[in-house]
């Protein structure tokens, strides 16, 4: 046997880093194409399709964007991740590697910024919420995106109910004509568990009320302090989700690498 002969027999791609990959990175794709079909349709049955500078006209933060941002970017990795495993292409294999090295890079950066800057974190996401509570009645996602935000964490406002009082509907003003004229939304109701239709116009009026009888009636925490709570109550369970996923980005990096080198192993000995 020549001496070619056992080198070309002894470099070969990995089958099952190959098929790995490549299937690790169709569900990547499908759940991509996806999130970015729901955005898209959320956008249709909204009207922005058929308005694009409906886009920048929500003063408040629109839900949607999670889903075409996440679906566009796992949609792009998914692609160059499967197609380049499939075809044992080393241009995509690398740009997969590398824009999964760039988001892990990010994440890294972004985790270490907000425990170091906490207080920073804290005043935008106080800035955050309160900006959404202005545009409340302004988009339907938005106000959905409110209402389980704050029947999850019991909370009402960034701070608390007088946090409503930024929100044309909500406010205490004379000149507010609104029929929500000092009160907050129904997510803001301490629930009835034998009731079980939602009462809508349960937070009416209900800030005309003293501290003392809101409580009865509607959650006083704001939602900034109760997320700090349940991050504190759920640390384990954050910080094993974010380990995982870095772990995860780490496997498909090397992965791909391994694939890579197999190729140009490959590749040198024809």
């Amino acid at each position: 046997m020549s001496r070619k002969h056992r080198h070309l027999k002894g470099a070969e791609v990995s089958c099952c880093v190959k098929y790995f990959l490549f299937g690790f990175n169709i569900i990547f794709w499908l759940l991509g194409a996806a999130f970015l079909g729901i955005g898209l349709w959320a956008w249709a049955e909204k009207g922005v399709l058929s308005n694009l500078s409906s886009i920048t006209d929500l003063g408040g933060f629109d839900p949607v964007w999670l889903f075409m941002v996440v679906g566009g970017v796992m949609f792009i990795l998914g692609f160059a991740g499967c197609i380049g495993a499939l075809r044992e292409n080393t241009l995509l294999l690398k740009f997969f590697s590398v824009f999964l090295g760039l988001i892990f890079f990010l994440e890294l950066t972004a985790g270490i910024l907000a425990f170091v800057f906490k207080d920073w974190i804290k005043d935008q996401l106080n800035f955050f919420i309160n900006n959404n509570i202005k545009a409340y009645r302004d988009d339907i996602d938005l106000q959905n995106l409110i209402d389980f935000t704050q029947e999850y964490w019991m909370c009402c406002g960034a701070h608390g109910p007088d946090d409503w009082n930024q929100n044309i509907y909500f406010n205490c003003t004379d000149r507010n004509p609104s029929r929500e004229r000092c009160g907050v939304p129904f997510s803001c109701c301490i629930k009835n568990p034998a009731e079980d239709i939602i009462n809508t116009q349960c937070g009416y009026d209900v800030r005309l009320q003293g501290d003392l009888d809101r409580q009865k009636y509607i959650y006083t925490k704001g939602c900034v302090g109760q997320f700090e709570k349940w991050l504190q109550d759920n640390l384990i369970v954050v910080a094993g989700i974010f380990v995982g996923t870095a772990l995860l980005q780490i496997f498909g990096i090397c992965l791909a690498q391994n694939l890579v080198s197999d190729v140009k192993a490959v590749k040198a000995n024809w």
